[in-house]
């Protein structure tokens, strides 16, 4: 009795965990240096038009499993002094006391928390920003644009995100008139399987 009991458990255990889910997570670097990532930025000018531009420096990683969204994890790493709106005075203005304070805060991070597929297939991506010596929780709507091999021999998978942010949340006061208040920021990520 008490070997047929044994053997039960045994048995039980085998085929129980045959039908576990299995943790398929695939790791990724960012690609930053052969420019298939793209962290953009686009806030009103005085409520008239659209100003843009991008961080030119950053790197991190993230870890994907189509079949398993909720196993995903994103870090990103930003050079905040490599601020880039294609116009050296504003830049230099951007980088001052006024906006980002590069001196005293040389670095942004996001570090993603979950990971949710939403109903029509895309991504909810919240995790926490700390931008400006302030640390937020933000959720960037993404998509997944695609993977498989490259040329190269390597395996590639992208995808894209926008998320929408206050100056003032990341203690940000100097705007550029009263309808220029939040910072829409445009993401475009392509990693290389590691």
């Amino acid at each position: 009795m008490k070997k047929t009991i044994t053997k039960l458990a045994i048995t039980s255990l085998i085929t129980g965990s045959m039908f576990m889910p299995a943790v398929n997570a695939v790791n990724y670097v960012i690609d930053n240096k052969g420019a298939h990532a793209s962290i953009n930025f686009k806030i009103k000018h005085l409520g008239y038009s659209w100003l843009t531009g991008r961080f030119d420096k950053f790197d991190g990683k993230f870890s994907y499993d189509p079949a398993n969204v909720s196993a995903s994890k994103i870090e990103v790493n930003i050079d905040t002094s490599s601020i880039n709106s294609n116009h050296a005075e504003r830049d230099k203005h951007l980088k001052s006391d006024d906006f980002l304070d590069v001196s005293a805060f040389a670095n942004a991070k996001f570090v993603s928390e979950s990971v949710t597929k939403k109903a029509d297939g895309q991504l909810a991506v919240t995790g926490v920003l700390t931008l400006h010596g302030v640390s937020k929780t933000i959720t960037i709507d993404a998509q997944a644009i695609g993977e498989g091999k490259d040329p190269w021999g390597g395996y590639r998978a992208g995808f894209s995100g926008t998320t929408t942010i206050a100056l003032t949340d990341f203690s940000i006061k100097l705007s550029a008139g009263p309808a220029s208040t939040h910072v829409q920021l445009d993401l475009h990520i392509e990693g290389i399987k590691q």
